[in-house]
């Protein structure tokens, strides 16, 4: 089985536990966390994932780390570490998150733009895109790109809107050397 289905059971069982107990934001900030600190310190994935360290003391390390998190995460983690799935714990975190995000009606949107969105501008996304959806809200997550010259580019799942200038100059470019 593919990290990716590992990592979706994972996060489909914590999330039902997180339902049942009704304590789905409390995880996904603690989740959010505990990817944080996965993608930011190489150390500490290398310990989690070196093969002649006890599970034991991986768990104690673990356990130290995340001191005060709910037992839901810790208990996950352990789980992980026992099956040596250590390196999809940020996979697990963005399954989670996304079946979250479908129980609450929100969407994760990335928009790529010249210059910071204001926050008019971020509302403006939020109002059309909110109502072509069907959600209740729309996340947004602004990234500065110079190379798209102007307008703005929008990705939400797998969907790309493309609204800017280097996208429709690249379609023109298409249309003018498929005519000839």
């Amino acid at each position: 089985m593919s990290n990716t289905n590992v990592a979706k059971r994972y996060a489909e069982a914590l999330f039902r536990i997180a339902v049942e107990k009704e304590t789905l934001d409390f995880l996904e900030t603690e989740l959010t966390t505990v990817k944080e600190v996965f993608q930011t310190n190489q150390q500490f994935l290398q310990f989690l994932q070196h093969p002649k360290v006890d599970a034991d003391k991986k768990k104690q390390l673990l356990n130290e780390a995340f001191a005060g998190f709910s037992k839901d995460v810790l208990h996950t983690l352990s789980l992980l570490v026992d099956r040596h799935n250590e390196s999809i714990v940020p996979e697990v975190v963005d399954h989670f998150i996304t079946f979250a995000n479908e129980a609450n009606g929100v969407k994760q949107a990335t928009v790529y733009s010249v210059h910071a969105l204001s926050d008019a501008e971020k509302q403006e996304i939020t109002n059309v895109f909110t109502k072509k959806w069907n959600v209740k809200q729309l996340k947004i997550n602004n990234k500065v790109d110079p190379e798209i010259i102007g307008g703005v580019k929008i990705k939400v799942d797998n969907t790309i809107y493309d609204g800017s200038i280097k996208g429709k100059l690249d379609r023109l470019e298409r249309k003018i050397v498929t005519a000839n």
